[in-house]
C-alpha cells in the first residue's frame, strides 16, 4: 500500500459486521491498524490507547478498525475485556494482512516465523490511503494517528 492507493476490494468479518467491505469504509476517515494477536500486553497498550482516544476519532468522523489473524470468538472476548468502542477484524486467512503487506519474517527469542508487522493506515473520506505507519512502536502511536486525522479532517 502505498499512498493515493485505494481501500482494497475485500470483506472481512468484524464483530460489527459479518462481512465489512473495506471500500464501504470511504465516506469517512478509516483508520485501520494491523497487530500481531489479541491479549497479549503490547496489542493490550495499543487498544488501550485507541480506545482512550476514540471519542476524539469519531468527532472527526474516523471510524478505528483494529485487524489480526484472531478468531472473531477471541476478538469478542478481548473487546469485551478491554471495553473496546470500535471493531476488530479477523483475518483467519491473511487476505488483508497480504494486501496490505504486514506479514513479515520475525525472530523473536532467536527464533524466525512468519508474523504481523505492527501497522497502521489512515485512509481519507475518498478510500485513498494518506498516510501508513509500519513497525509500530506502542507508546505514542495512537495519538500520532489522531493528529495526522485531525490534519486530513
Amino acid at each position: 500500500m502505498q499512498p493515493g492507493d485505494a481501500l482494497p476490494d475485500l470483506r472481512l468479518a468484524t464483530t460489527a459486521d459479518p462481512a465489512l467491505h473495506l471500500p464501504s469504509l470511504a465516506g469517512n476517515l478509516a483508520v485501520v491498524y494491523f497487530y500481531p494477536k489479541d491479549a497479549t500486553p503490547g496489542c493490550t497498550t495499543e487498544a488501550r490507547d485507541f480506545a482512550a482516544l476514540h471519542p476524539e476519532f469519531a468527532a472527526l468522523g474516523a471510524r478505528v478498525i483494529g485487524v489480526s489473524r484472531d478468531s472473531l470468538a477471541s476478538h469478542a472476548r478481548f473487546r469485551e475485556r478491554q471495553q473496546l468502542p470500535f471493531e476488530l477484524a479477523s483475518d483467519t486467512d491473511e487476505a488483508a494482512c497480504r494486501a496490505f503487506d504486514v506479514i513479515h519474517e520475525k525472530t523473536l527469542y532467536g527464533r524466525t516465523s512468519l508474523g504481523v508487522v505492527r501497522s497502521t493506515f489512515l485512509f481519507g473520506r475518498d478510500g485513498r490511503l494518506l498516510r501508513a505507519w509500519r513497525g509500530v512502536r506502542v507508546a505514542g502511536h495512537a495519538q500520532a494517528v489522531l493528529d495526522a486525522c485531525r490534519e486530513a479532517a
